[in-house]
């Protein structure tokens, strides 16, 4: 489904075909994606991820949040988004 995605610093905006996952226990991003197009903030203390085994996942931890608004059809909401190396 296309969603809107809008950085919050600067009010700019882009449409992107949106991957659902149900199972995702939090909203991820790809490292790639959000170089050119949305603004990166550090954490404090990296986000260590465990896959649905229950094991550490083999990937970095999230060290870098987006906080976008995001908007499909007439809902909007404000997220704060993981971003993941891909």
């Amino acid at each position: 489904m296309k969603i809107g995605l809008e950085r919050i610093d600067i009010q700019e905006g882009i449409m992107v075909e949106e991957l659902l996952d149900n199972k995702a226990m939090r909203l991820v991003m790809s490292s790639e994606f959000t170089k050119s197009r949305v603004l990166n903030y550090k954490i404090e203390r990296p986000i260590y991820i465990r896959n649905m085994d229950g094991f550490f996942n083999k990937e970095r931890p999230i060290e870098y949040i987006v906080e976008i608004n995001i908007y499909y059809q007439e809902h909007s909401k404000r997220a704060e988004i993981d971003v993941i190396r891909g």
